[in-house]
């Protein structure tokens, strides 16, 4: 490969180390072609599989400013950068690599930091996207409804209480005005305002 070139793949290589989600590698000694095919497609669109030189690797994650990994650069590696759904993603290559022992994970990426193959296989255990966000959208909802009925509890109550104020009104009228209470003077201009009735100098303001 001229030097060019090898140029652009490190530079390639930075780049997916930077802006993937995260990134796993892995030996594929003894996979034939049909089972890497196979490997990609089980894949889907969460994450690119390819095959990658050690040296440039090497190389491309110093530039992206990952420590740690040169050790995992042994033997044909081959990455398989993470686009979308990480659980999904490590999920996928640990069944693969149960059902084809060939594969085997010998560490990862994650934002910039190296994690040996036990803490790429912990990724697999994680709850994918799509399970989070249901567990997200149904809290919200039980705190939706919990605000609502908290907003609505003070109103029903209310006008429970309204009610029953009418009820006991219409079976003893005197609960109103008062019993025995002398009938409140309607207040005029001339009246002076410490005399007026508190709902005449309110209605006044």
């Amino acid at each position: 490969m001229a030097r060019p070139d090898k140029a652009a793949k490190v530079a390639e290589l930075a780049d997916q180390f930077s802006n993937s989600a995260a990134a796993v590698l892995t030996e594929y000694r003894g996979l034939t072609v049909k089972d890497l095919k196979e490997l990609r497609r089980s894949l889907g669109e969460n994450a690119s599989y390819a095959v990658a030189k050690n040296t440039l690797t090497a190389i491309a994650a110093k530039e992206a400013g990952i420590e740690g990994i040169e050790d995992t650069l042994t033997g044909p590696t081959a990455i398989a950068f993470v686009s979308g759904d990480i659980a999904a993603a490590t999920k996928g290559l640990r069944d693969f690599a149960k059902a084809h022992p060939s594969l085997a994970i010998k560490g990862g990426v994650l934002e910039g930091k190296f994690l040996d193959a036990q803490a790429v296989l912990k990724l697999a255990d994680l709850e994918s996207r799509e399970v989070l966000l249901a567990k997200m959208a149904g809290a919200m909802q039980a705190n939706l409804a919990k605000a609502a009925y908290l907003l609505a509890a003070p109103l029903s109550q209310g006008a429970r209480a309204l009610g029953a104020l009418a009820t006991a009104a219409e079976a003893n009228p005197s609960l109103i005005g008062g019993a025995g209470s002398a009938p409140a003077t309607e207040a005029t201009d001339e009246t002076p305002a410490a005399d007026a009735a508190p709902e005449a100098a309110e209605a006044a303001e």
